[in-house]
């Protein structure tokens, strides 16, 4: 399954048209941020996948769900087996556009909103997702970030009743990329 998936992501990322400038990175950083009653819970992802079609807008991001780095180690075996089912639903994908990619100068430096849609798959649940952002060209390189927020019950992860009081509903999750041109 996780060879499929990379075949998907990988066919999607050919698909792109040719001579199109394209910016990539497999080292982008994902973080997310509970706040529950009892509970605040962080974790980090530097191992994100993305890549950025300039011409087109077409923004596709891939992240291993067992690469969350947790503070304590209880937590990152409760994500990834509890709640996650990573061994079930391996990674997360979003694929989309930069709506307002025509308003970014990817050859002038400078900083500029970006306003990104597109279908964000997670526990094999796939929806919608609308955020700004923001875009830094510097030195030829991007450097994204974003923040949005996600309700666990929309991707059908649910909490234990054990702690459904002690921790929250939603997610905060943020996204800082640099993405180099791709050859």
């Amino acid at each position: 399954m996780r060879t499929n998936s990379l075949i998907l992501i990988l066919v999607t990322l050919l698909s792109f048209s040719a001579g199109a400038q394209k910016f990539i990175t497999k080292t982008g950083h994902i973080k997310f941020y509970s706040d529950g009653a009892v509970e605040k819970i962080e974790a980090h992802n530097r191992q994100v996948s993305s890549m950025l079609d300039a011409a087109t807008g077409q923004f596709v991001f891939k992240v291993l769900l067992k690469s969350f780095e947790f503070e304590k180690a209880l937590m990152q075996e409760h994500f990834n087996e509890n709640y996650v089912e990573s061994d079930k639903f391996p990674d997360s994908k979003f694929i989309g556009n930069v709506t307002n990619i025509k308003e970014i100068n990817v050859a002038k430096d400078g900083s500029y909103d970006a306003q990104v849609d597109g279908m964000l798959t997670l526990h094999g649940v796939t929806n919608h997702v609308k955020t700004k952002g923001t875009f830094e060209v510097k030195q030829g390189k991007l450097v994204g970030k974003a923040k949005f927020t996600i309700t666990l019950a929309d991707y059908k992860i649910t909490i234990p009743g054990a702690v459904v009081n002690s921790i929250s509903k939603t997610v905060d999750i943020s996204v800082d990329i640099t993405l180099d041109k791709a050859n």
